[in-house]
């Protein structure tokens, strides 16, 4: 059995160890070995470098993208830039999409509107700012087969919607959760560094969430679009996943 040390991680960045990347869940071995039992990608024998390699093929490399002739009138510093592990504008389906979404960098996750399918549960769970939530994404508002865990940010008690981070699981995990059961997600709120497209206020387009743990693309309609020096601010509604 290979020490954990010399273990190579998928680097898929799917958060179920309780850790948001791969890298940060490294970090953590050398003074806890036993947590690699987390990794649900590696053998039952924890695995040594090759055959981690081996269980999940890696995707083409792509060094660089060039700027779509419609980003070309962005600012000189909003450059895009590809991610290197993934091959360009494929999400890990082999679909095509416009654009990656990024979270805010002073909030703990991706900023997401949603309502539970009984909105009276926002006032009869006393949801609150803080609160960590799970919950799922149900149907028609995505479909998503992952139950989300999150911050909550804002809170609307007339009409039950909540303003939440997802987050990985690991906040649940250690501190406790609400559980809202099935939610319908209203959309996203983020920032945009990179696109292989230029955006525009009340198109709809294929994009990628950043830190989607199955690296889906989802759809959506942008309709705020906001554009700052070196990338977007973007609202987008009306989702769907595929």
């Amino acid at each position: 059995m290979a020490s954990a040390l010399d273990v190579k991680l998928p680097g898929l960045d799917c958060g179920l160890c309780g850790y948001r990347t791969c890298d940060e869940f490294q970090g953590q071995l050398p003074a806890n070995p036993d947590l690699l039992r987390r990794c649900v990608h590696l053998s039952k024998e924890n695995a040594s470098p090759v055959a981690a390699s081996e269980a999940v093929p890696s995707l083409p490399i792509a060094a660089t993208q060039a700027v779509c002739g419609g980003c070309s009138g962005a600012p000189a510093g909003a450059r895009r830039r590809v991610r290197q592990e993934q091959a360009p504008w494929h999400d890990s389906l082999g679909r095509e999409f416009d654009f990656y979404l990024e979270h805010f960098p002073e909030e703990p996750g991706p900023r997401e509107i949603i309502i539970p399918h009984n909105p009276m549960i926002t006032r009869e769970m006393e949801i609150r700012k803080g609160d960590i939530l799970i919950g799922r994404p149900l149907g028609m508002s995505c479909g998503c087969p992952i139950t989300h865990c999150g911050v909550v940010m804002e809170v609307e008690a007339r009409t039950g919607v909540i303003v939440w981070c997802v987050t990985g699981p690991l906040g649940p995990r250690q501190n406790g959760y609400k559980d809202l059961g099935y939610y319908i997600a209203e959309g996203y709120e983020g920032l945009v560094h990179e696109a292989r497209c230029e955006l525009k206020f009340g198109m709809r387009y294929y994009f990628q969430p950043k830190m989607c743990m199955l690296q889906w693309r989802h759809s959506g309609l942008i309709n705020y679009l906001n554009r700052n020096q070196g990338h977007y601010q973007i609202r987008v509604e009306g989702l769907w996943i595929g």
